[in-house]
């Protein structure tokens, strides 16, 4: 069976209790203490990798941890044994109010992590929550639940993606922790797959990696910065993914390596797509295989907005005209060809049209407006990206049009770069209306430092892509406020990651008025 992305996240539990056998490895997760567990005592912290929490609803949320006292070994560490997990959640960061607490059961089959759905809370608050397993005790998390529906509470969050451990450090999590912010998204490439080059600033432990093994490990790598523990400790995560969670530019289930089957690229899917949720705080998938998994998702912050948590690897189809000009190259301009898959694209459609929030919000991971780099009548675009599905991408265009025309904000990663697009209705013609906006974020770490861009460069892009209103290429993320009359951007940059201590700055602003065309500059 292949997941239908308009279904719900959450798994309802009866379905654990009549299909056991077929849900075996996911029922490891579901808290409870009736399996035989052990409580035992750690010669090193078991909670090495962190904890997080994400997915908030108006009475709850997601907790996550994972026991790793030992994060490069096969287990963790763990020995295969079963270990009961306590957790608490408080009003105050002493958990001197506590406001509920409970048991978790950590299983091998699923890497020790614990996902803890928590329900019941009051909306719109602040919380603290942490973890107990034998003596140890984690670090402090604080969580906030979302608004209560119909309200149009203001929000205050930072988006980020691609952070290539071996290419830099993670400074600018440093500062995104300190941001005061209810909420944070992440658009992909937590992971990168591959081996390090010998002259690597912090190389990968191992080669490119392939089995679920490999995968826990690079996951274990990653959450071991402490950086990025303080960024998840800091609020909520909504969380997708992009390719490097699996392999680099995979389209459904053709790899990289054109030589892989699609029986092993069905393999490794499935080992990358559990490494992904046994690492993420999300919640309990509702799937009848791990390479189905299905995270297309819809969080919303009360009334003010909505966010359409979209995968555009697994249902895509595989990108055409490699490393040669478009213009000419027929496959292309296929209507057949997609990037959502028929399911997720009607799912996103059908919902844009209903849904009453004041903003909607695409969490997507590969640039939507075209960028075409050749001079002239040529046409160049990258064939990974929305524009090498350019029927795809006006269909969908056309459909915000009708649905939810300038209210829409498309948040993007994945291209190492800031961008902020015009999004028009399509780009067949230049003097299509405008629609929504797209802001595209940097790499926290991916491609080292960056460079500085000329303005004579940016006014040449400008000159080819006219929807194109900035282009800058340093790293860090970008920080939003959204309230009823406008949603505003700062795009938080440090000047390198090549060695830490970097600074943070705000290298522009932007601000968009709701219902009306066209992205304002305001620094």
């Amino acid at each position: 069976m292949t997941a239908d992305p308009s279904y719900p996240m959450a798994m309802d539990r009866r379905l654990f209790i009549t299909d056991l056998s077929r849900y075996a490895a996911l029922a490891a997760v579901v808290p409870n203490v009736w399996r035989v567990t052990t409580r035992p005592r750690f010669a090193d912290d078991p909670f090495r990798l962190g904890v997080a929490s994400g997915d908030p609803t108006p009475t709850g949320g997601v907790l996550w941890t994972r026991l790793a006292p030992r994060p490069f070994d096969p287990d963790g560490g763990m020995e295969g044994t079963r270990a009961v997990v306590s957790w608490e959640l408080a009003d105050d960061a002493q958990f001197t109010k506590i406001v509920q607490k409970g048991r978790a059961t950590a299983a091998p089959e699923l890497s020790f992590s614990v996902h803890v759905d928590v329900d019941g809370l009051q909306p719109d608050r602040w919380y603290f929550y942490r973890f107990m397993a034998g003596d140890a005790v984690s670090d402090v998390g604080r969580f906030r639940t979302a608004p209560a529906a119909g309200a149009k509470t203001p929000l205050a969050f930072a988006f980020a993606s691609c952070q290539r451990w071996d290419q830099g450090l993670f400074t600018a999590y440093a500062h995104f922790a300190q941001e005061e912010i209810d909420l944070a998204v992440h658009l992909g490439d937590y992971i990168y797959e591959g081996a390090s080059p010998a002259a690597a600033l912090r190389a990968h432990h191992g080669l490119e990696i392939r089995t679920l093994d490999d995968y826990r490990r690079r996951y274990a790598q990653y959450k071991s910065d402490a950086h990025l523990q303080a960024a998840h400790a800091r609020c909520p995560w909504l969380v997708t993914w992009d390719d490097h969670e699996v392999d680099n530019n995979y389209a459904s289930l053709v790899g990289e390596n054109v030589m892989e089957s699609t029986e092993q690229m069905h393999a490794r899917r499935a080992a990358a797509y559990q490494a992904w949720w046994e690492h993420q705080p999300v919640r309990v998938p509702r799937a009848a295989s791990w390479a189905d998994l299905s995270i297309t998702r819809t969080i919303n912050w009360g009334a003010m907005a909505r966010f359409w948590m979209l995968d555009t690897r697994q249902y895509r189809d595989d990108q055409v005209c490699e490393d040669r000009p478009l213009q000419g190259c027929a496959p292309w301009t296929d209507p057949r060809r997609t990037m959502l898959g028929a399911a997720q694209e009607k799912w996103l459609v059908d919902g844009l049209g209903a849904s009453s929030a004041h903003w909607q919000v695409l969490a997507n991971q590969v640039m939507m407006a075209p960028f075409d780099s050749a001079p002239g009548d040529a046409v160049q675009v990258a064939p990974d990206m929305w524009g090498g599905y350019p029927v795809a991408r006006d269909r969908l265009l056309n459909e915000v049009a009708k649905r939810a025309p300038n209210r829409t904000i498309t948040l993007t990663g994945d291209i190492h770069s800031n961008w902020v697009n015009e999004l028009r209705s399509d780009y067949t013609r230049p003097d299509r209306p405008v629609v929504g906006a797209e802001f595209a974020c940097t790499s926290i770490s991916s491609g080292g430092d960056g460079a500085d861009v000329s303005p004579e460069r940016l006014a040449t892009m400008q000159r080819e892509n006219p929807h194109l209103r900035w282009y800058q290429n340093r790293r860090g993320y970008v920080r939003c406020r959204v309230t009823d009359e406008a949603w505003t951007v700062d795009h938080r940059n440090v000047p390198f990651v090549s060695k830490p201590d970097a600074p943070i700055e705000t290298a522009a602003s932007w601000r968009v008025e709701h219902g009306k065309p066209g992205i304002i500059k305001t620094r």
